[in-house]
C-alpha cells in the first residue's frame, strides 16, 4: 500500500538526506569537534531550522488544503501576496538576529570559548542575512508540494548541501583560517541558488496572467496552530543542542551529529509513513469507525521501521559512526560520544513512530490542539530542567518523547483499541527488548565489521518475524 505510493518519493527523500550527510561528514572532517565546529553547525543549520519552526510547516498545514480547489491564477496571487510577507517579516526578524547577535551566540552555543566569541557572533550575522531567503523559499517549496513536483522540491535540498559541500571543501583545503567569512559566503551562496532553483521549477506554472486575485487567506489562529504543531516537533532537538553546548567546545556538534544518526531513519523511515498514511488515514476517519485497516497500516509500518532501525543502532552506532563522521580533524573521544549519544537517542524512534501516526489521526479530524500542547509541555520541561550532560539529554529526549506519544494517544482513547495493530506492537517491540537484554548480558560486538553484520541480521529479522505474525504490516508493504 505505502511501498508503492511512496517509491520515487522514497528515492528522491534518500538521495536528499545521504547528500546531507555527506554535508555533515565534511563539516566533521573540517573541523572536528571543536569550538569551531560548534560556530559551523549553528550557522549553517539556524536559517532553515527557524523557517521550519516559522513558516515551513505552517505552510503546508494551511495552503495545501486551501490550495486544493484554487485555479492557478488565485493560487500565484496567493503565493506574491504571501511571499511579500514572508520577506518584509523575514527581513524584520534578521534585523533584530543581527542586533542582538553577540548575545544570542552565547546563549545558543554557551560552550564557545571567549576567543572564538566574535566569530559565532559573525556567524549569525550570516544566518540572519540568509533567514529572509529561507523562507522565501519554503513558499516555492509548499508551491512544488502542491504541484506533486518531487523533482522540484527535493532537488532544493540537492542544490544548497551541494553549495555547502564545496564551501567546506574550500574551508578545509585552502582558507581555514577565514571559515566564518567563507562559510557564511558559501550559505548566501546556497540560498540564492535554491531560490534559482525553485523559479526554475515553477516556470511551467505561470499560466495565470498575473492579474487574479489572491483567494482568502485563512485566520490567523489557523497560521498560529499550524506553526505550533510543526515547528515544536522541530525544537525539541534544537534547543537541546544548545544546551549540550553548556558542557564545552564542541559539545554542541558532538550532539549534533549523534542526532543525525538517529534522524536519519526518523526522516527516512517514521516520518516519511506518516506523510504517506495522510491521505488514507483522513478517508478512513472521515468514513467512521468501520474503516481501521489504513490506520492500523500505518502504525503497524511506523512501529515496525522504528524498532529495526532502532535495534541497528543499539547495535552499530559506532559502525555508523565511523562510517559517517570519523574522518579528518574527527578526535576519536568524540566519535565515541557520538556513538554513546546515539545509542541512547535510538529508543527515541519509539515513541516518534507513534506520535507520528497519531498526529496525522488528530490531524484528520482536526484536533491537532491535542498534539501542541503536548509538544508545548515537553518543550517546557526541557527549558525548566536544562540538562547539560549530552547522554542525559538524550535519556530527556526519550522520555519527553513518550510523553508525547503517550499524550496524544490518550487523546485518540475513544478508537485507540481499534485502530492499534497489536500483533505488530508486541512482536517487534519484545524482539527489541530482548536484543537490549542480550547486549546488557554480553555487550555489544567490538569489530566493526561485526556490529554492521549483526545489526543487519537483527533488523531484518524484526522486519521478518513482525511480517509473519502481523496481516496488517504485510497489507502495507504489498504492492
Amino acid at each position: 500500500m505505502f511501498l508503492k505510493a511512496g517509491a520515487l518519493s522514497l528515492v528522491l527523500l534518500l538521495v536528499s538526506r545521504l547528500l546531507g550527510l555527506v554535508r555533515e561528514s565534511a563539516q566533521a572532517a573540517a573541523f572536528g569537534a571543536t569550538g569551531l565546529g560548534d560556530v559551523a553547525v549553528l550557522m549553517l543549520t539556524l536559517p532553515d531550522w527557524l523557517a521550519g519552526v516559522l513558516a515551513s510547516g505552517a505552510l503546508a498545514y494551511v495552503l495545501l488544503p486551501a490550495w486544493a480547489n484554487e485555479d492557478a491564477g488565485r493560487i500565484a496571487a496567493t503565493q506574491r501576496r504571501l511571499g511579500r510577507l514572508l520577506l518584509a517579516g523575514g527581513s524584520l526578524l534578521a534585523l533584530l538576529l543581527a542586533a542582538l547577535h553577540l548575545p544570542l551566540a552565547r546563549w545558543l552555543a554557551s560552550g564557545v570559548p571567549a576567543s572564538l566569541q566574535p566569530d559565532a557572533g559573525g556567524a549569525l550575522i550570516f544566518s540572519a542575512l540568509a533567514l529572509p531567503l529561507a523562507l522565501w523559499a519554503a513558499l516555492g517549496v509548499t508551491r512544488l508540494q502542491h504541484e506533486r513536483d518531487f523533482v522540484g522540491f527535493y532537488g532544493a535540498n540537492l542544490v544548497v548541501n551541494c553549495v555547502l559541500i564545496a564551501a567546506l571543501a574550500c574551508v578545509a583545503l585552502l582558507a581555514r583560517k577565514s571559515a566564518v567569512a567563507v562559510l557564511g559566503c558559501g550559505l548566501l551562496l546556497a540560498m540564492v541558488a535554491r531560490l534559482a532553483w525553485l523559479q526554475h521549477r515553477q516556470r511551467a506554472l505561470r499560466r495565470d496572467p498575473g492579474l487574479a486575485d489572491a483567494s482568502t487567506l485563512p485566520p490567523l489562529p489557523l497560521w498560529l496552530w499550524a506553526a505550533a504543531a510543526a515547528g515544536l516537533p522541530i525544537a525539541l532537538p534544537f534547543v537541546a543542542r544548545s544546551l549540550a553546548s553548556q558542557e564545552g567546545p564542541g559539545a554542541l556538534a558532538v550532539f549534533n551529529y549523534a542526532w543525525k544518526l538517529v534522524e536519519l531513519p526518523l526522516l527516512l523511515g517514521v516520518q516519511l509513513v506518516g506523510t504517506l498514511a495522510l491521505g488514507p488515514i483522513a478517508q478512513a476517519v472521515r468514513a467512521g469507525a468501520g474503516d481501521t485497516a489504513p490506520v492500523r497500516r500505518g502504525f503497524a509500518l511506523a512501529w515496525t521501521l522504528a524498532c529495526a532501525c532502532a535495534a541497528g543502532l543499539l547495535l552499530a552506532s559506532p559502525a555508523v559512526a565511523q562510517l559517517l563522521f570519523g574522518w579528518g580533524r574527527m578526535q576519536p573521544e568524540a566519535l565515541a560520544r557520538v556513538a554513546e549519544w546515539g545509542r541512547i537517542g535510538a529508543w527515541s524512534l519509539l515513541p516518534q513512530a507513534l506520535a507520528t501516526i497519531a498526529a496525522a489521526i488528530l490531524a484528520a479530524q482536526e484536533r491537532m490542539r491535542v498534539a501542541v500542547w503536548a509538544y508545548a509541555l515537553a518543550f517546557a520541561v526541557l527549558l525548566l530542567v536544562r540538562p547539560a550532560e549530552g547522554a542525559h539529554l538524550m535519556w530527556w529526549l526519550d522520555g519527553l518523547w513518550a510523553a508525547i506519544a503517550l499524550a496524544v494517544l490518550f487523546g485518540l482513547r475513544r478508537g485507540l483499541a481499534h485502530w492499534l495493530p497489536w500483533p505488530a506492537l508486541l512482536v517487534a517491540g519484545g524482539l527489541l527488548l530482548a536484543l537490549q537484554a542480550v547486549l546488557l548480558a554480553v555487550g555489544a560486538p567490538a569489530s566493526l565489521v561485526l556490529q554492521w553484520g549483526c545489526a543487519i541480521v537483527a533488523a531484518g529479522a524484526i522486519l521478518g518475524l513482525t511480517w509473519l505474525a502481523s496481516a496488517d504490516l504485510r497489507s502495507a508493504l504489498a504492492r
